[in-house]
């Protein structure tokens, strides 16, 4: 198993994971990644009509190995 850092990048800056968790496949990976953008979507969302969340992936050595990033805009049409 490896050990995956995931930094975040919202309207308040960048959050460095000093923690990280062991994960065993990509896809593991991924699911932690989809949990943490939804759950950070769901404090943001409402607040405004427009957001952007970055989670960036990073290994015990520091090798970066991805970048997932929810957008989010809202335009009223009046």
């Amino acid at each position: 198993m490896t050990r995956y850092f995931f930094d975040l990048q919202n309207g308040d800056g960048q959050t460095l994971d000093e923690q990280g968790m062991e994960l065993a496949s990509r896809e593991a990976v991924m699911q932690e990644v989809t949990r943490i953008l939804v759950d950070i979507a769901r404090d943001e969302l409402p607040d405004g009509i427009g957001t952007k969340i970055s989670v960036s992936v990073r290994t015990d050595i520091g090798e970066p190995v991805s970048v997932s990033t929810l957008t989010f805009q809202n335009r009223w049409l009046e």
